[in-house]
């Protein structure tokens, strides 16, 4: 048998995995592993991207995309921690993702070598840690064995990252080991003594709400979803960036649960009888600081379903836990027999008319409208485009009043970072692009724009396209907008000085264009659209503009007039 190199061994078995991208930058820790990419360049892009933080995202974009894992390539000790953020984002959002790290060669371990770190303490598995694993692969004829299982690892019960390190003198070893066959995930289903149980629970309730999201959705796990709360007539809400999970535009949808939640919507997660949440980890953003639902025992009578033993009873002692993956829980709840009458039919209808009355804007001051801005991208986005975001203030326009068919009409539409990561849209949008060819429209703030700004010199390199619309009101508004709620006047660190995003988009090679008045935008996303390239669209926002509901003069008043009270 002819031998090989272990650096083109381990590209051997991502193809085998099915792996059509890999996103990173290059190191000399793992050139055996760059030439075996040049090898099958033909069936695997390697994606070049301009920081680890960037590629880290794009991995993690692919993973949300595909259910597969995302696949990221860096190099030791800065290109590791640099990749970081993305390991961490893909934990927390439970994402499929692999980060490969090029490291010290094994002589040279354990003597502080160049860049020389330890993963397993750096990444550290566990409940508070970034990753779901850790492994050192020494032994070359047993890198098939470690890459199954990363994939295996990544996918099964609650998707999350694998950190496998790749000691450079190990990569350029012969090897005469083969690629293991693709792994697919396990499906675990739904206990039938348990679905009875959730069948006369619901039976029993007056107001049930269902909170659908986390990771490991398909369409077809979506659209049982929506047949189960069709045969139920249950009002049904999205759990924080996971509104893609049921078509907003259903007569059962209820609105989003999470950062900036409908005042109406929150007080109807507090009034419900039951909660069946099914998917979502139940994280500080969906339950709005563990107050909605109150740990560790909800006042609700609390139904949690979720692919992963032990995220259930973690957190919240649920009345019923029901271990199950997303495709075979939605499948057993779609037969669930329903009766032919039900009593909350005015709950479920009130809950629905509740999600359109949050949908009429409040009027704020400035030449930009940006609810009339949301309006003609939902007319003039196509219905499969991958909408992306970071973390800030400014996402909060597309949460609020943009409308996601999603996953029941067979595409993911929604990349955003549960964990609240700025820098996460501009990168995960062209990554989305590249893996599918669908449109990719992000939304930034000029904080969150500037961290990953650099990654559309990689979408140009590597034919991408995105549009994105730049929020710039000059600050990092978020931060600003809880300054002044807690210490009103003294603003510190949140104010900054910006180039011109318009030329800056143009020197990477995007179309920049500025805009000051809403009459402007339409004009603008249209060229967008049918231009080749990627645009750049940047909105000046009036700083006063701070959120969807209020100014920012209004909450430094109102922290004022509780000092004076106080």
């Amino acid at each position: 048998m002819t031998s090989k190199i272990a650096g083109h061994l381990l590209v051997e078995c991502l193809l085998a995995q099915g792996v059509t991208h890999a996103f990173g930058v290059p190191g000399e820790s793992y050139l055996a592993v760059l030439d075996g990419l040049h090898i099958y360049r033909d069936q695997l892009t390697f994606v070049t991207c301009r920081q680890e933080g960037g590629a880290a995202f794009m991995a993690e974009a692919q993973g949300k995309l595909t259910g597969r894992p995302g696949i990221c390539f860096v190099t030791r000790g800065p290109g590791a921690t640099n990749a970081s953020i993305g390991v961490h984002t893909a934990f927390q959002d439970s994402t499929p993702m692999i980060l490969f790290v090029g490291d010290v060669a094994s002589d040279t371990r354990d003597r502080e070598a160049f860049q020389e770190m330890d993963y397993t303490h750096f990444f550290g598995p566990s409940t508070k840690g970034m990753a779901k694993r850790v492994e050192r692969v020494d032994d070359p004829e047993r890198l098939p064995e470690y890459v199954a299982r990363a994939f295996a690892t990544a996918m099964n019960g609650r998707p999350g990252p694998v950190v496998l390190v790749l000691p450079e003198d190990m990569l350029t070893r012969p090897v005469k080991a083969q690629a293991l066959a693709r792994v697919e995930p396990v499906q675990a289903w739904s206990d039938p003594g348990a679905l009875r149980t959730l069948r006369d629970m619901l039976l029993a309730a007056r107001k049930p709400l269902v909170i659908a999201g986390g990771g490991g959705w398909t369409p077809q796990s979506a659209q049982a979803l929506q047949r189960f709360a069709e045969n139920w007539q249950l009002p049904v809400t999205n759990a924080f960036r996971f509104q893609d999970t049921f078509d907003n535009h259903h007569s059962l949808y209820a609105g989003d649960v999470g950062i900036g939640i409908g005042p109406a919507l929150a007080q109807r997660v507090r009034d419900a009888d039951l909660i069946v949440a099914i998917g979502p980890r139940l994280g500080e953003m969906t339950t709005g600081g563990y107050t909605l639902l109150q740990a560790p025992k909800t006042r609700q009578k609390l139904v949690h379903i979720h692919a992963s033993a032990e995220e259930l009873n973690r957190v919240y002692q649920a009345d019923l836990a029901i271990n199950a993956t997303m495709n075979a829980a939605a499948r057993s709840l779609e037969v669930l027999s329903a009766p032919t009458e039900l009593p909350w039919a005015d709950w479920t209808q009130a809950a629905h008319a509740d999600y359109l009355n949050n949908l009429t804007p409040q009027t704020l001051p400035g030449d930009i409208d940006m609810p009339a801005i949301v309006a003609t991208l939902q007319k003039h986005l196509p219905a499969d485009a991958v909408l992306t975001n970071g973390a800030g203030n400014f996402a909060s326009w597309m949460h609020r009043f943009y409308k996601h068919h999603g996953l029941v009409k067979g595409h993911k539409t929604q990349l955003a970072p549960t964990v609240g990561a700025m820098g996460y849209g501009v990168p995960a949008g062209i990554a989305a692009n590249l893996l599918t060819g669908r449109l990719a429209f992000t939304i930034a703030g000029d904080g969150d724009f500037l961290m990953n700004g650099q990654e559309l010199a990689t979408a140009v390199q590597h034919g991408g396209k995105s549009i994105i619309v730049l929020l710039n009101n000059g600050m990092y508004g978020t931060i600003r907008m809880h300054q002044e709620r807690e210490y009103p006047e003294h603003v510190a660190g949140s104010k900054l000085q910006n180039p011109d995003f318009a030329a800056l988009a143009g020197a990477y090679g995007y179309v920049g264009v500025r805009i000051e008045h809403t009459e402007a935008f339409e004009p603008s996303l249209l060229a967008a659209l049918a231009r080749p390239q990627g645009t750049l669209i940047e909105v000046m926002l009036d700083p006063e503009v701070i959120s969807t509901r209020g100014t920012l003069s209004a909450i430094t008043q109102a922290a004022l007039n509780r000092q004076v009270v106080t």
